[in-house]
């Protein structure tokens, strides 16, 4: 994933940390959901889990869930072809610009197919879209995990991660925020009102792992869980939520002149997501032998460690900032 932090807001809500902690707001009841998987036709666990999920419908009936669940398998095309995309990233078509664009004999496949989801899911910033998208990922990188969400003041995706984080216990549960505007917002859970996507891993591209699918799984269920607990009127206690902000991204080293990478991460630093780097760590080993080290001043945690859909994008990691607010508790509103 890839975002920018938006200072000014975040400087607000620190400010209003005491007040936030002890306020109640009340927000609708969510009324529909959708689960998506297969934004990247090579990330198995989601492409997995949604026929699962409709396993279990068919087996069991609609009441199964406790609001109506769509389920999605986002990007056919790559999916049959067991590939991250067709034409274009998927999970990079869903600002409002591409979405209003006119469709043409040009078009790429993952741009006709972003404005089909966002006539099934409800058009994006209408009141016609939907409640909630949940939006399932593999990450080769060792991400646990990852539950990434737009807004640090969508208090409804914010609690999702604090339930998450609180129920499960067999892979850390970690909060990425990326704030950026909702007209800039670029991937498939941007178009719900309150949209996250869950991101596990480590897992190869094309392969399937029990433990990664049983983890996005174990997410998945704690979503719906919460999501009965938000609808049926109690108040979900507010508390400190500690979440990673992307502050800036991290290229390989490359040859000035042919500019293919020289180096390759450092074993220490590879598979150490959200570790802190202090000035003096390596980063890179290069294919000579030399050790590039961190130069910033400033600790920061990387994350996306090696992740190899980054390699087209020129992103060895992601270096994050870790931050600790407090959010307030909330309540739906009685019909």
């Amino acid at each position: 994933m890839e975002g920018g932090t938006d200072g000014p807001h975040l400087k607000h809500l620190q400010t209003k940390e005491s007040t936030l902690h002890m306020e109640l707001i009340t927000l609708p009841a969510l009324q529909r959901m959708a689960v998506c998987g297969g934004t990247h036709g090579n990330e198995m666990s989601g492409i997995f889990l949604v026929p699962e999920l409709e396993r279990q419908r068919k087996e069991k009936g609609d009441s199964i869930w406790p609001i109506p669940l769509t389920t999605v398998l986002s990007n056919p095309q790559a999916i049959k072809e067991c590939k991250r995309y067709v034409d274009k990233d998927l999970n990079r078509c869903f600002t409002n610009a591409i979405l209003s664009s006119p469709i043409t004999d040009s078009t790429p496949y993952e741009v006709r197919r972003a404005q089909e989801l966002n006539s099934l899911l409800g058009a994006k910033q209408t009141d016609d879209a939907i409640d909630m998208i949940c939006d399932l990922h593999n990450t080769t990188a060792n991400m646990g995990l990852t539950v990434i969400c737009y807004s640090h003041t969508n208090w409804i995706c914010l609690h999702v991660f604090k339930h998450l984080q609180a129920k499960i216990t067999t892979v850390p549960v970690r909060l990425l925020l990326l704030n950026v505007p909702a007209c800039d917002a670029y991937s498939l859970e941007s178009m719900s009102k309150y949209g996250i996507s869950l991101e596990v891993g480590p897992q190869p591209q094309g392969v399937i792992r029990a433990d990664i699918f049983n983890a996005m799984k174990e997410g998945v269920n704690a979503v719906l869980d919460w999501v009965k607990n938000f609808n049926s009127g109690e108040v979900i206690e507010g508390g400190d939520v500690e979440a990673f902000m992307i502050e800036k991204s991290v290229d390989y080293p490359r040859d000035p002149e042919t500019k293919t990478p020289i180096a390759a991460v450092h074993p220490q630093l590879q598979d150490q997501d959200f570790c802190l780097l202090k000035r003096g760590d390596p980063l890179f080993l290069t294919f000579s032998g030399a050790t590039v080290r961190y130069e910033e001043e400033e600790p920061l945690h990387p994350v996306f460690i090696n992740e190899a859909s980054y390699y087209e994008k020129g992103i060895a990691f992601h270096l994050t900032k870790k931050q600790t607010w407090t959010i307030p508790s909330i309540q739906a509103k009685k019909v």
